[in-house]
């Protein structure tokens, strides 16, 4: 396209000089659009009918082509300084907002996408050119489903381009926004660059002048004749440059001549010749007058913008078009956006700008938008949802509110993301704004709610943020919303005065419902990679070892003073041990490595052994084995230990001062629940059950030697009044050694729920069913700890980099 036109230029006005030939060209087509507007008396021919789009890309094209033809690199061509002097792109910005012709936006659009994308020249450094764009700017963003939505994300993305080559832009953009918003008319500069000759010529008149002079320009096709401004041929496009700064009082004087002191000349008037012939000076002018007329005049001056939509209010308003490319696009621009932004810009974009604030609105008005009550089940099945991709996939089972769900997921992964790539400055601005709003201001109140439903809804809501929320920051305030910034070991008097005391309480809820979907609220949140969960739920309470007795020293071995034989819990004849549980549990010191450890293999053994032969199903099924938990708790204990390994745990548990007198022990709020919910395993619901022993198998997993010791040492002597997590165990085990002999075909009932629930036979209601469910769920829960504390080997010294155990053996 550009050589052909060259080659047109070239045999259309023979010898002379190019630049002076592309002048002409150039003039001759803005003549054209000008004179459409003066000609034309039907106003509802669309655009796409007339000769303005063919003569706007002609415009382009010359300008491209003129840009590629200077010597010296870096300057400005006759024809771009036309451009710029004559203020086109500010009389194109006023027609595309009156839409006239028809269209006239989208054609406007794209040629404001188009000269800042193809020419090189650093245009938003222009004042002739940055007012029309935030001009542009507020015409696109604001109407939901506008059709020119497709160019508005085009030019949103070419503007974030810029700025992504050279980051001070968005500072130069923020500021001008801000100051149109005070209503402060000042000379836009990029901080630390000398203001360009082209921006000290077209610096913002008094505010009493900006309205008049903008009514006498910003439709003219000639503004430089009226300024006394024009290209003589011969000119160097650098020697025009400098003889724009010795007339700008000229230019001045012109702009603020009276609307009605002006000539009305012919149509013709604009059709004078090339720019060099003198008669040019009036007809332009007048013609600008002329065209006037046929326009709706201008009711703001070119710096009172409102700020009603800037490049970040553009762009958030484009996020949220029905057109899913057009979305994207926007959210990636923002991303770009906010990623390159430097110190100073960051501040800007956080503290002055809507950016943050517009963000978590939205985030908020999504989630007020969300039915009053989900199933927990249908909002995890909606886990996938990504911002890249937030429509769930069509094959899934529909359900009331799943587009509003999806919309409400995507949109809080986006902010998600958003913070992980922002600038430090901006990421902890929206995450603070995110956890005041959403959690604070919206979550909260319902997840102390009186209401069930209530309850049950914005516990599963935030769940399924929790498993989407990636970023360290948010993660942080997330944190800090859900267990507060106390540091202090609870009591068993404390009441719940906090929102982490509410939740904790939930997990032991009249409602079965609200206590599993709290309970895996907590199993989410122990998977997080931040170490205050777990230190604020579990290790306070395990500091200084106050769950051992301080009577006499440890012994350092027990081989010479233990015999296995007379243990009353654990006979030593290996996994097919029988049992009978004492009336009140005492502690048997085991065998120990020659460190003094607990063997783990005595481990191993003794909660495999725990469960009665008589209650035990597993062997008469396959795949049920306690390798399978093996290998599988294998997986999940190197995932732990390399999410906890930056935390520095010690490798052995703190030594006890046995001369430091005993003082009371209190697991905390959170494990007591929990062992108070597996005390009472044999009389919960399957459901209830299956998400108990979840969250106490993920406890169990952490690698530090105080978890490792409470919750896997059976061996270990309590202090007086104190339960491990075995302790408790134990005494279900005794309440089912009773209960075993009121049902009748105990062993027959028990294996057919096993086949029920593994899905091998029919279902169907059976007398005592919660019971044989719960002695499923035992049994399978021992296995699991079993393979948890194997995989831990050594008890106190948790490996990071053990290999893989041969499945079946211990």
């Amino acid at each position: 396209m550009l050589s052909r036109l060259g080659a047109l230029l070239q045999e259309a006005v023979g010898a002379r000089e190019p630049s002076i030939d592309l002048l002409q060209a150039f003039v001759e087509h803005w003549q054209g659009i000008t004179h459409y507007y003066i000609e034309s008396t039907d106003e509802n021919t669309p655009v796409k009918k007339t000769d303005i789009p063919w003569r706007l890309r002609q415009m382009l094209d010359i300008l491209v082509y003129e840009e590629r033809q200077q010597a010296a690199a870096g300057e400005a061509g006759p024809c771009l300084e036309y451009l710029l002097q004559h203020r086109i792109l500010e009389t194109l910005c006023t027609l595309g907002k009156a839409e006239y012709p028809p269209g006239m936006r989208q054609q406007v659009f794209q040629f404001f996408s188009k000269v800042l994308a193809q020419v090189q020249h650093p245009l938003l450094h222009y004042l002739s050119v940055h007012r029309p764009v935030q001009k542009l700017l507020r015409l696109g963003g604001t109407v939901s489903g506008s059709l020119t939505e497709k160019e508005e994300v085009q030019f949103t993305s070419v503007l974030c381009s810029k700025i992504q080559q050279d980051p001070e832009l968005l500072m130069y953009i923020l500021e001008a926004s801000i100051s149109a918003e005070n209503g402060k008319g000042r000379t836009w500069n990029l901080r630390g660059k000398p203001p360009h000759p082209f921006e000290q010529a077209e610096r913002p008149q008094a505010a009493s002048l900006r309205l008049q002079a903008e009514a006498l320009s910003l439709y003219s096709s000639g503004r430089s004749q009226p300024n006394g401004l024009h290209c003589d041929q011969g000119m160097s496009p650098s020697l025009q440059g400098k003889k724009i700064i010795s007339r700008k009082a000229a230019s001045r004087e012109s702009t603020t001549l009276p609307k009605d002191s002006a000539c009305h000349p012919d149509k013709d008037s604009f059709h004078s010749g090339a720019p060099d012939k003198g008669s040019q000076l009036d007809g332009e002018h007048c013609g600008a007058q002329a065209l006037n007329s046929h326009l709706p005049a201008e009711t703001e001056g070119p710096d009172s913008g409102t700020g009603e939509s800037t490049l970040i209010t553009s762009l958030l308003g484009l996020c949220k078009s029905k057109k899913s490319r057009v979305a994207l696009k926007a959210q990636e621009n923002l991303l770009l956006l906010v990623s390159v932004a430097s110190s100073a810009a960051a501040t800007s974009l956080a503290q002055s700008s809507p950016c943050c604030m517009a963000l978590t609105e939205h985030l908020c008005q999504l989630y007020q938008s969300l039915p009053a009550f989900l199933d927990p089940a249908d909002i995890a099945a909606l886990e996938g949802i990504s911002w890249r991709l937030p429509s769930a996939p069509s094959d899934e089972a529909s359900f009331p509110g799943k587009e509003a769900l999806a919309a409400f997921l995507g949109w809080f992964d986006y902010c998600d993301h958003l913070i992980t790539e922002a600038h430090a400055v901006v990421a902890d601005t929206l995450a603070k704004a995110v956890a005041e709003k959403l959690f604070v201001e919206t979550l909260q109140p319902q997840l102390l709610h009186v209401s069930e439903q209530s309850i049950l809804t914005s516990t599963a809501l935030l769940t399924a943020m929790l498993r989407q929320l990636r970023s360290p920051v948010l993660l942080q305030q997330a944190v800090a919303f859900l267990l507060g910034t106390e540091r202090h070991p609870a009591v068993v008097e404390d009441s719940p005065r906090t929102l982490c005391s509410h939740l904790i309480r939930h997990c032991d809820h009249l409602s079965d419902e609200i206590s599993i979907a709290t309970l895996r609220l907590f199993e989410e949140l122990l998977q997080k990679p931040h170490e205050q969960v777990i230190r604020d739920l579990v290790l306070c309470n395990l500091e200084g070892r106050l769950y051992v007795a301080r009577g006499s020293p440890e012994p350092e071995s027990y081989e010479d003073t233990l015999d296995l034989e007379e243990d009353p819990y654990f006979p030593d004849d290996g996994f097919d041990c029988s049992f009978s549980p004492p009336a009140k549990p005492r502690a048997v010191a085991p065998p120990t490595s020659a460190h003094g450890k607990t063997a783990v293999t005595e481990i191993v053994n003794s909660f495999l052994c725990l469960v009665p032969e008589e209650a035990k199903t597993s062997a008469f099924l396959e795949e049920t084995g306690y390798d399978t938990y093996v290998h599988d708790a294998y997986g999940l204990f190197q995932e732990c230990s390399s999410r906890v390994a930056p935390w520095g745990w010690p490798l052995g548990p703190t030594p006890l001062d046995f001369h430091e007198p005993e003082r009371p022990f209190f697991e905390g709020h959170f494990l007591q629940v929990l062992f108070d919910r597996m005390a009472r395993i044999l009389d919960q619901p399957y459901s209830l059950n299956l998400q108990v022993t979840s969250v106490l198998s993920r406890l169990a997993l952490f690698p530090h030697p105080h978890i490792h010791e409470y919750l896997l040492d059976p061996y270990i002597n309590l202090a007086p009044g104190c339960r491990s997590l075995f302790s408790v165990l134990v005494r279900v085990i005794g309440d089912l050694m009773q209960r075993i002999q009121r049902v009748p075909q105990f062993p027959g009932k028990l294996l057919l729920v096993r086949k029920q629930l593994m899905g091998q036979v029919p279902g169907e209601q059976l007398e005592h069913q919660t019971l044989l469910q719960g002695v499923v769920v035992l049994e399978e829960f021992c296995k699991e700890l079993a393979a948890i504390a194997f995989v831990k080997f050594p008890p106190h010294g948790p490996q990071l980099n053990l290999s893989p155990p041969p499945e079946g053996q211990v």
